[in-house]
């Protein structure tokens, strides 16, 4: 089994959408989609600075655009998707490519929840902080103890803290011993506590969509395990903005599965290097341009 992966944010990096905007077809998609929901993609995908594209607002909705654009592209060049878990805002790229969403529901989604994470961002000054290694018990400990919290569990010896920026600041200057801690470039803490409000905003947006089950084998942030459900994976990416991403028990999923290769869709990178770490031995691929789609489908068509 192939499973193909969404990533979150911070994944995105200035023009990475310009090759595949070389293709007219995919270039009017965009343009499309841009104009539904009042972000010019295109615009940001290829000529944006790296600043622009880390506003939240921008950031989401251009990277579900680009997983959107890709397993488009993977399907068009005869692959079969079959299996999809997206990591954190990737999981509404997941939801489309699951069918629970259409595509124009899921970029509207994506809207709301990128400007509705930007308000509640702006009410408190929060951050995130990349925490490597450690006995992940004590470290949860450690990072609670200074009134932060676990945000993203991403497994291999990484887990993503967030909070208040002096907390933040007082973990850099007191690490547990045996850790690294890296900043993270992001305008708020994500997936905590702080984030109730839009987790209420979104609540309210999801009632004008009408979910279907999925109809490919779909896994959860909130546990690793396979929603069949359309409506309940909903009201799971409402709860989500407030909610640890527990990334680490999706790859145990996927090992458990029996899964035997990994697919990142655009922009790739981040996914496939937390199943260096974490799925030892499982080839993946990562794909930043339509170049990449050969690589994937070698490997789709190996069995891995």
């Amino acid at each position: 089994m192939i499973v193909f992966v969404a990533p979150g944010q911070g994944s995105q990096t200035p023009g990475f959408l310009e090759p595949w905007l070389a293709d007219p077809e995919a270039r009017e998609l965009l343009t499309s989609w841009s104009e539904a929901i009042g972000v010019d993609l295109v615009a940001h995908g290829m000529t944006s600075d790296a600043d622009t594209i880390r506003d939240t607002a921008v950031a989401q909705p251009l990277i579900v655009a680009a997983g959107l654009l890709t397993a488009r592209a993977l399907r068009a060049a005869g692959a079969e998707i079959g299996a999809v878990a997206g990591h954190s805002v990737g999981e509404i790229t997941a939801a489309a490519v699951a069918g629970v969403l259409s595509e124009a529901d899921a970029l509207a989604f994506v809207r709301t929840r990128a400007l509705a994470m930007k308000d509640a961002a702006a009410a408190v000054p929060t951050g995130m902080s990349a925490v490597l290694g450690g006995d992940l018990d004590a470290l949860v400990g450690h990072v609670t103890a200074l009134g932060l919290e676990a945000a993203n569990y991403n497994g291999g010896g990484q887990v993503v803290v967030a909070g208040e920026l002096d907390a933040l600041a007082k973990l850099a200057e007191e690490p547990l011993r045996g850790t690294r801690v890296v900043p993270l470039q992001v305008a708020g803490a994500f997936h905590t506590r702080f984030m109730a409000p839009a987790r209420d905003v979104l609540r309210a947006s999801a009632s004008s969509f009408t979910p279907a089950d999925p109809s490919i084998t779909l896994w959860t942030n909130k546990d690793g395990s396979v929603v069949t459900s359309g409506a309940e994976y909903l009201e799971l990416l409402v709860g989500q903005v407030a909610n640890p991403v527990r990334w680490d028990l999706d790859m145990e999923a996927f090992a458990s599965a029996g899964v035997t290769g990994l697919v990142e869709f655009a922009p790739a990178g981040a996914l496939v290097g937390l199943a260096k770490r974490g799925l030892k031995g499982v080839p993946a691929v990562g794909i930043k341009t339509p170049d990449d789609i050969a690589a994937a489908l070698e490997l789709i068509g190996s069995g891995a």
